[in-house]
C-alpha cells in the first residue's frame, strides 16, 4: 500500500537533509562567490595556469554543492507528491512513486561515497604510474592491461589523462606514469595503490600452462600552490638522455628525455613524452613533488599506524586484488573482499565497486 511508502521515504528525506547540513553549504557558497569573482576579472587569463586552476576549483565547488541541493529538491517533491496520492486515494501513482524512491535512494548513496572523500587532497588530480613486475612479456603484457583499464576508468568519468612517461617493452609496457586531471581523482585513484596479481593461461605459452603476473600501481595526488614541498638543486641529480620507443625523428635524434634522482629518498622519476626538454623537465618536477608528498603522509600514516599497534606492508606478493582469468573468472579486492564476476567488465574500467568498497572500509 501506498501509506507503506510515507516512512522510508521520511527517513532518506531526514537523512538527506542531515547530510546537507553536514556539507555546510553556506561555506560553500561563499567560496563559489570568491571565485566567481576572481574568474570575472579581465587579467586572469594573463596567467594561463593560474586562471585554469581558479576555474577548476570554482567548477569542482559548484559540482560539489549542485547534485546535494538537486537531490534535497527531489526528495521534498517526491513527499509531497505521495501526500497528494495519500490524499485523493489514488493507488495508481504507488509504483511512480516506488521507482522515484528508488532512484533518489541511490543517487543518495552515490553522494555519500563522495564524503568519504575528505581527507587533505581527496579532491586533487592524481599521478598514477604502472609498473610491471618480474616475469617479462607477461608482466610487460598484464601492465598495459592496467593501462587500458585506468584509460577506461578515466573515459568514463569524464576526466582527461596525459602521458607523462611511457616505456615500452616487448609484449607491453614496462612502466607508465599518466596524470589524471578531474574531481577528486585522487580520493578515488588513492585505493588502486598496491600490488594487481593476474591469473590467467598465457596466450605468449605455447603449451598452454597459466602462469602468475603482478604489476605495482602507485597513485599521488598532483601538488597544488598551496602545498609548499621542497626540492633543493643540491637535492637531486638530472640526467638527460635520448627517448626511446615511438617518437618521430626528434625524439630519436635528441637528448630530450629527462630521469631526475632525489638523492635523500632514492626516488626516481623520468619524463620523455614530450619534444620540449624544458617541458619534460618540468612534468618530471610535477610528478617528483608528487612522490615526495605521497612519502611524507604515508610516513605519518605509519607512524599513527604504529602507535596504534597496527602494521600494513604493500609489497610484492602482498597484493591487495587478484584477477583470475582461468580455471574460473572473478576479481577479488583482497582488502576489502569485494568480488566480480564479470573479469571484462572489470578490464574494461568498472572498478567503481572495488573502489566504493575501499573507501567505505
Amino acid at each position: 500500500m501506498i501509506e507503506e511508502l510515507t516512512t522510508p521515504i521520511s527517513a532518506l528525506r531526514e537523512d538527506i537533509l542531515q547530510s546537507w547540513r553536514h556539507l555546510d553549504p553556506d561555506a560553500i557558497e561563499a567560496e563559489i562567490a570568491e571565485y566567481e569573482l576572481r574568474s570575472s576579472d579581465p587579467d586572469l587569463w594573463n596567467d594561463r595556469e593560474a586562471a585554469e586552476q581558479t576555474m577548476q576549483r570554482l567548477k569542482n565547488l559548484q559540482d560539489q554543492l549542485a547534485p546535494w541541493k538537486h537531490l534535497l529538491q527531489e526528495s521534498e517533491d517526491l513527499l509531497e507528491l505521495l501526500e497528494l496520492a495519500k490524499e485523493e486515494g489514488d493507488p495508481s501513482q504507488e509504483a511512480e512513486i516506488r521507482e522515484q524512491f528508488q532512484a533518489l535512494s541511490q543517487e543518495y548513496e552515490r553522494l555519500r561515497v563522495l564524503e568519504l572523500l575528505s581527507e587533505p587532497h581527496d579532491q586533487a588530480g592524481a599521478i598514477l604510474t604502472i609498473h610491471a613486475g618480474a616475469g617479462g612479456t607477461e608482466a610487460c603484457d598484464w601492465a598495459s592491461m592496467l593501462y587500458r583499464m585506468y584509460s577506461r576508468w578515466v573515459e568514463q568519468r569524464g576526466y582527461t589523462s596525459t602521458v607523462l612517461d611511457l616505456l615500452e617493452a616487448e609484449g607491453g609496457v614496462k612502466s607508465v606514469t599518466i596524470e589524471v586531471v578531474g574531481p577528486y581523482a585522487f580520493g578515488y585513484l588513492k585505493a588502486e595503490n598496491g600490488v594487481h596479481r593476474l591469473v590467467r593461461i598465457s596466450p605468449f605459452d605455447s603449451s598452454g600452462r597459466r602462469h602468475t603476473s603482478f604489476a605495482s600501481v602507485f597513485v599521488s595526488p598532483i601538488v597544488d600552490d598551496d602545498i609548499t614541498i621542497e626540492v633543493k638543486p643540491e637535492d637531486i641529480r638530472v640526467d638527460t638522455y635520448r627517448a626511446s620507443g615511438a617518437g618521430g625523428q626528434h625524439v630519436n635524434k635528441t637528448d630530450s628525455a629527462i630521469r631526475i634522482t632525489h638523492l635523500e629518498t632514492g626516488v626516481v622519476v623520468q619524463c620523455q613524452n614530450e619534444r620540449s626538454q624544458h617541458k619534460n623537465r618540468a612534468n618530471a618536477m610535477k610528478v617528483l613533488k608528487s612522490r615526495l608528498y605521497e612519502l611524507r603522509r604515508e610516513e605519518l600514516e605509519r607512524e599513527k599506524e604504529a602507535s596504534a599497534g597496527e602494521k600494513r606492508d604493500i609489497s610484492w606478493g602482498n597484493q591487495i586484488r587478484s584477477y583470475v582469468f582461468q580455471p574460473y573468472t572473478m576479481v577479488k579486492d583482497h582488502r576489502t573482499k569485494v568480488e566480480s564476476g564479470n573479469v571484462q567488465a572489470v578490464m574494461d574500467g568498472d572498478i567503481d565497486q572495488f573502489i566504493e568498497g575501499f573507501l567505505r572500509m
